[in-house]
């Protein structure tokens, strides 16, 4: 049984990369649900990750974790910041290829 899930991206968000590809910060994943550190951090299994964070300068979404640890952090946690950005390139398996099985439709033209 095939599921679907209506996600919205920026409309200048690249399009996700084929399976083991490098990320490109198309965000897909991370708003479809979040990873495990997503969940510790956003204290929730379904939706968007709450760390996610949208670049519009560089038009990628990126992981706050490792972008703005501060700012994914509960006030009182934020002093640990630092050890979060070090580990988070790790927790999340950054630069190891997308592995979203994921397909993404847009929608027709109007």
């Amino acid at each position: 049984m095939q599921t679907h899930q209506i996600i919205y991206l920026q409309p200048e968000a690249p399009r996700k990369p084929p399976e083991g590809a490098p990320c490109n910060g198309c965000g897909l994943c991370c708003l479809a649900e979040p990873c495990p550190l997503g969940v510790v951090l956003s204290g929730k299994r379904l939706g968007a990750c709450s760390a996610l964070r949208w670049d519009a300068l560089k038009k990628q979404y990126r992981c706050g974790a490792l972008t703005d640890p501060t700012s994914v952090l509960p006030k009182p946690l934020r002093w640990l910041s630092g050890v979060l950005r070090r580990l988070a390139r790790r927790w999340i398996a950054a630069g190891i290829g997308c592995d979203a099985a994921l397909e993404a439709h847009l929608p027709p033209p109007q």
